[in-house]
């Protein structure tokens, strides 16, 4: 097992950091072209995968280092367009590698599908009778998918929620699928469907709504790890940081933009897997309010060594088969460069990366402030659009921080400067 912590990584070339992929990892010619754009994707398959097809976005995939996860060291590749966001991960990692990293749980692979009844006379007779035909109504999901069935998934049980509205109690009955290394909404979906008429027949009632729920709170990953409080920056920071943390879980103004944090890392490796970036994030934040208010996903304590120990729990429905994960060549190379044999191998991945994100924000925020680290890494992005050659955006970069002076017209101003003189 090749290790994630390279000093300096950072600080390579692109076709440094490539490399080191590309031998750590085994990727072949076609998947190294495929990731560099040299092998352009091709318009057949993008047309193949959604509609109206005229052409393609791009969005810049790195890869986090310094990723140490139940023992494996794991390059995490992340696809995003903000700035700041692989660095402050790969820093956060860094800080946490030499404590053992982090360590990861799950309560598996169980999605829910949610059938709801309508125009029921009797709701709590229907709701019994429904218990008493489960086994039909379990048997007749799974002939929708014998092979999920014979992987050891499928339909495990059901539940039946009466819900009280404005104008009646609805029945809604949830089917419980164990999807297993598939995100599951087409299985799910499929499945209550198909055993709707079964369900009207049952209850005497009409179904109209028949879909898989985001709050997938049957399939929760949890990720824990240990950060260095020399690392952060010494107690005082450690302090800081639980401080914040205890803001978030207090304040909904505060969570929003917590939780955005995390899911900036968190998204950017479920895009970059060719996972469902917006299941994801409904299922996150509707986990983060089920108690009736919006707090934060992660929690912050320092232990009896002053180091900073840190926790996220959240539903994690992604997968590695089917969709984009099977269809497109980067999610497929991005799987092999962290060499994820399981769905919830890289949900453990992912939520590590998400506690990793709010580790490095919240340093940030109590220390030097959000701004410093983010705005240095947005000046390269400013340089470029005023037009500065590749071999002057680090000095004009240097220079802007020198003088604490961000703005675009100042970059604009050092770059004509630099580049007459050059």
């Amino acid at each position: 097992m090749s290790s994630s912590r390279i000093r300096g990584f950072y600080q390579l070339t692109l076709e440094e950091r490539l490399e080191i992929v590309i031998h750590n990892k085994g990727l072949t010619d076609e998947e190294t072209n495929i990731l560099t754009g040299n092998k352009a994707f091709p318009m057949a398959l993008a047309d193949s995968m959604v509609e109206n097809v005229i052409g393609q976005f791009s969005i810049p995939l790195g890869v986090a280092a310094n990723f140490k996860i139940n023992g494996n060291d794991v390059f995490v590749p992340m696809a995003t367009e903000e700035p700041s966001v692989i660095a402050a991960a790969s820093n956060a990692a860094r800080a946490a590698y030499d404590l053992g990293g982090f360590f990861t749980s799950s309560t598996g692979t169980i999605m829910r599908g949610q059938i709801q009844v309508l125009d029921i006379l009797d709701p709590h007779g229907a709701k019994a009778r429904i218990y008493e035909n489960k086994e039909e109504i379990l048997a007749n999901c799974n002939l929708q998918d014998p092979t999920l069935v014979k992987l050891g998934g499928g339909a495990k049980d059901l539940e039946v929620h009466l819900i009280n509205t404005v104008r009646e109690t609805m029945l809604v009955i949830h089917l419980i699928v164990d999807t297993k290394d598939a995100m599951g909404a087409n299985a799910v979906n499929t499945m209550a469907e198909a055993v709707s008429p079964l369900i009207e027949k049952i209850t005497g009632g009409r179904v109209v709504l028949k879909i898989i729920t985001n709050l997938a709170d049957k399939r929760l990953i949890r990720a824990r790890g240990v950060f260095s409080a020399e690392s952060l920056g010494g107690p005082e920071v450690v302090k800081n940081i639980v401080s914040a943390y205890e803001f978030a879980d207090a304040d909904p103004y505060r969570a929003a933009t917590h939780n955005k944090g995390i899911m900036n890392g968190i998204t950017s490796v479920v895009l970059a897997t060719g996972n469902d970036t917006r299941a994801v994030e409904a299922g996150a934040h509707s986990y983060a309010a089920r108690s009736g208010r919006y707090r934060s996903l992660t929690t912050w304590e320092m232990n009896e060594e002053g180091n900073l120990v840190g926790s996220i729990e959240l539903p994690m429905a992604v997968g590695i088969i089917g969709g984009a994960t099977k269809t497109h060549p980067v999610a497929k190379a991005a799987l092999k460069i962290m060499n994820v044999t399981s769905a919830v191998e890289l949900a453990g991945i992912i939520a590590s990366v998400g506690l990793a994100e709010n580790a490095a924000s919240l340093r940030a925020l109590s220390a030097e402030g959000i701004q410093t680290g983010h705005m240095r890494l947005h000046a390269k992005n400013l340089a470029v659009m005023a037009g500065a050659r590749k071999e002057n955006i680090d000095l004009i970069v240097q220079k802007a921080v020198n003088e604490k002076d961000l703005r675009y017209d100042r970059i604009l101003q050092i770059t004509e400067e630099i580049q007459k003189e050059g």
